[in-house]
């Protein structure tokens, strides 16, 4: 048995993690922060890829997709979400549009995990012209998307303030209303997932953020606030979690300030196993330097 040590990606500073299992192997995607140290601002240009078959080597996929391969989009490489459907991939990112004020959502797709990622909208999917009227440039961040059991596919997002909607079925369009969720403390960094009939919303919860969530039996709520699932991460202000199943156990990826140098604009990406009770609730996780044991 080994630990995989945390951070688990030490070579360069990432962030804002979302994965994927695909034949019996984890694809991480990581924002990739490139401020200078004593530089206190996000420089994100480009998303990395790696990947692994036991949580312990992780394999990088250069050149997947960068903020400005969406040719309407300036730039800022913010968080972003990956789900797989019918042999394609599906990459939803968030971006500083460059038209229109504010940030956006993207979508890129690949006939594989690793790229390279081609944007077939040449445009946004989200822009903040979409929502109620709202000074919030940051609106349009941290996209989530979820692929129920019935075939529909829902994307939460959001900054200051929680949506969702359902996508139309070829995953590049909004089918109907874009809603609002009420959540408790909601800062940003939504993460949709399910589980045992259990609807799962985690999110960073106050600034700086913690996680917390909520749990529903049904996509469209009510939710039901469950509190806090990950304290603080050491000197990094956000977080952003992730959580996937590989092998029968459950993993809670998120990003801290752990390396040298590091910090709020130079994050790492780290993991922990995540444990569920027997009523469906999470347990807190117990973030370690160690990792986790495989």
């Amino acid at each position: 048995m080994q630990h995989s040590g945390n951070p688990i990606i030490r070579h360069k500073f990432t962030a804002d993690p979302t994965a994927l299992v695909f034949n019996d192997r984890i694809y991480l995607y990581t924002g990739h922060d490139e401020a200078p140290p004593g530089t206190e601002a996000y420089v994100m240009h480009d998303w990395c890829c790696f990947s692994s078959d036991d949580l312990l080597h992780w394999e990088e996929h250069t050149d997947v997709l960068k903020a400005t391969d969406f040719s309407w989009a300036s730039g800022g490489a913010y968080a972003t979400s990956i789900i797989q459907r019918n042999g394609r991939f599906y990459w939803y990112a968030a971006v500083n549009h460059k038209t229109i004020s504010g940030s956006a959502i993207g979508v890129a797709v690949s006939s594989t995990p690793t790229g390279k990622f081609e944007d077939p909208l040449q445009a946004a999917l989200i822009t903040r012209d979409m929502l109620p009227p709202t000074d919030n440039e940051k609106i349009n961040l941290d996209p989530s998307v979820i692929v129920d059991d019935d075939g529909m596919a829902y994307i939460f997002w959001g900054n200051k303030t929680c949506h969702y909607a359902a996508l139309q079925d070829n995953l590049l369009g909004i089918a109907g209303t874009i809603k609002t969720l009420p959540l408790p403390g909601f800062e940003e960094g939504a993460h949709i997932h399910k589980r045992n009939g259990w609807y799962y919303l985690s999110y960073g919860y106050g600034m700086p953020e913690k996680v917390a969530y909520a749990m529903s039996r049904s996509i469209h709520g009510p939710w039901d606030f469950k509190g806090i699932l990950n304290e603080l991460a050491g000197n990094c202000a956000t977080n952003r979690p992730c959580i996937i199943d590989f092998r029968e156990c459950s993993y809670f990826f998120y990003h801290n300030g752990g390396l040298k140098d590091g910090g709020s604009h130079r994050r790492s990406v780290c993991v922990n196993e995540l444990f569920y009770n027997e009523n469906g609730t999470m347990q807190r996780v117990i973030m370690t330097s160690e990792g986790v044991m495989v």
